[in-house]
């Protein structure tokens, strides 16, 4: 049974921000919603996220249920990452967050493509 975590509000948008409201996790999610799966991927995103960043958003996401880590046929022995169902939940969130700064946001694009039907 997981340990109940300290909130600092039982309000659903305070709580989601505190699971996935920093400056990297949505890009991360990003990341593993293009397929995107090794640390090193991660890495050249061209946002440039720092390596100790990168390990401790990882862990977060794992810690949370959202992404799972795998080991990979394309290369033994090397770790990977990909979203678990629950964190494939997130898919739409991004997506929304994509069409607003489409929007709003002067030279801004995407390359996510939409859900597959």
């Amino acid at each position: 049974m997981k340990k109940a975590q300290h909130k600092r509000s039982p309000c659903p948008i305070a709580c989601t921000l505190d699971i996935i409201g920093d400056k990297w996790t949505l890009l991360l999610i990003r990341d593993m919603l293009l397929r995107r799966t090794y640390f090193n991927e991660f890495c050249r995103s061209p946002e440039g996220i720092a390596t100790n960043i990168l390990a401790d958003r990882l862990e977060k996401l794992l810690a949370q249920g959202l992404a799972e880590k795998y080991v990979t046929n394309d290369i033994p022995a090397r770790d990977a990452y990909r979203l678990t169902t629950k964190g494939k939940t997130l898919r739409p969130v991004l997506e929304a967050v994509a069409k607003w700064g489409l929007i709003n946001i002067v030279g801004t694009e995407t390359k996510m493509k939409p859900k597959s039907a």
